[in-house]
């Protein structure tokens, strides 16, 4: 048998129905009975069939309504010991067999059925019918009946209330299991925020370092070249600010409604950048002063996947050059075919006089790796024996 069920909390108007039912059945049998006892039973039982039957009828009730619950199977055992002594006992005795029931123990079971059986029995022989003895498998047969049936309602109430806490449980571990998914998903886009924010503004940051570092010492600077530099500082700013704004809007709430109550469509979202925008973006590089050459020699264009990773190893390759090795030549390799893969390559070598000023943030190349991963690639990155930089990386061509 599995656990009981939990048994719902008893409310003042439940207590008192089941209490009334079971003084109903209480006197129902105790009338039944006198109404069939010889006279001289009635003569020399009076005194206790008149006051100690209604009166043990009554305590068994009594401990069936505060006490069931407390002690689950002292308390019907103690009541059907009464009953065999007391026919106004019956309701109480058919209460409390049918709440151990409800907790589909056989254990439990097996112990109070033959004992109810036994109590039908003995109270039928203390106050024996008028028309004659009665055979005593007749009395155990009709026990047996009420018996079973009082068990058979037991057991259905005991198995619904099973069924209801087993629901219960399920909705419970569904709701469980949804804010986890919730928060998992949470977590994940704000994984996915931080790492867009990084890859976008990273590059456009690094530019305006750059050149607001040059205007800073660089006294030997024609007023051509300072207003130059100053637009190109401007330009990025621009840029920084109109990429930040696109990667914050995923951080928009789900359409607002109108005064009218429909529901307002968000714009759509800037579409990400793909394999095809690597040119325009080497181009960028070049007219921020970096010295960097592009070999694109793919078979075909990418899955949409490949590309947007992509661009963003170029991206990231294009910031680290700027900021550790300025004024090197970087090369950007792309080589790729559907039934080889997609392979990114960004070299530049040692730089002159030491790598540039601009602190690292240790993030840029550890999220690279992390979406590289998620595309399905992988990534390679660190200095060769000349004391240049390669960032490699192979991703698989979308069938």
């Amino acid at each position: 048998m599995s656990a009981p069920p939990v048994q719902p909390p008893l409310t003042r108007w439940g207590l008192t129905w089941r209490v009334a039912a079971s003084l109903v059945v209480g006197v129902t049998a105790w009338t039944m009975v006198a109404s069939g006892l010889p006279a001289d039973v009635v003569v020399g039982r009076a005194a206790w069939f008149l006051i100690g039957d209604p009166a043990v009828g009554l305590l068994a009730t009594a401990l069936v309504a505060w006490g069931r619950r407390r002690h689950p199977v002292a308390v019907p055992v103690t009541v059907t010991l009464l009953a065999a002594l007391s026919a106004s006992a019956s309701g109480a005795v058919t209460w409390a067999l049918c709440s151990v029931a409800t907790r589909r123990r056989w254990r439990e079971l097996a112990l109070l059925v033959p004992l109810n059986l036994a109590a039908g029995i003995a109270v039928e022989y203390l106050y024996p019918d008028r028309g004659g003895p009665i055979p005593w498998f007749v009395i155990a047969l009709v026990a047996l009946l009420f018996v079973g049936i009082t068990v058979a309602v037991g057991l259905a109430i005991g198995s619904e209330r099973a069924r209801v806490d087993s629901l219960r449980e399920r909705a419970e571990t569904a709701e469980r299991e949804q804010h986890a998914r919730v928060d998992a998903a949470r977590a994940g886009e704000r994984t996915r925020i931080a790492r867009e924010m990084h890859d976008v503004l990273a590059h456009r940051i690094t530019l305006v370092a750059m050149h607001a570092g040059a205007l800073s010492y660089r006294t030997d600077l024609s007023d051509e070249e300072r207003a130059t530099a100053a637009a190109t500082i401007e330009r990025n700013a621009h840029l920084a600010l109109t990429d930040l704004r696109a990667v914050l809007g995923v951080l928009r709430d789900e359409p607002t409604t109108a005064d009218s109550g429909e529901p307002v469509a968000r714009g759509p979202e800037a579409p990400q950048p793909g394999a095809a925008d690597i040119p325009r973006l080497v181009d960028q590089a070049r007219a921020s002063g970096l010295r960097v050459s592009l070999d694109h020699a793919t078979d075909g264009e990418p899955g949409s996947t490949a590309g947007r990773t992509a661009y963003r190893i170029v991206q990231e390759g294009l910031t680290n050059a700027h900021k550790h090795a300025p004024g090197t030549a970087v090369t950007v390799t792309l080589d790729g075919r559907p039934a080889d893969g997609l392979t990114v390559l960004v070299t530049n070598p040692a730089p002159v006089g030491g790598s540039g000023s601009l602190p690292p943030s240790g993030l840029g190349l550890l999220g690279l790796a992390e979406r590289v991963s998620l595309a399905g690639g992988t990534l390679t990155h660190g200095h060769d024996p000349a004391g240049g930089y390669t960032l490699r990386a192979w991703l698989p061509w979308a069938s």
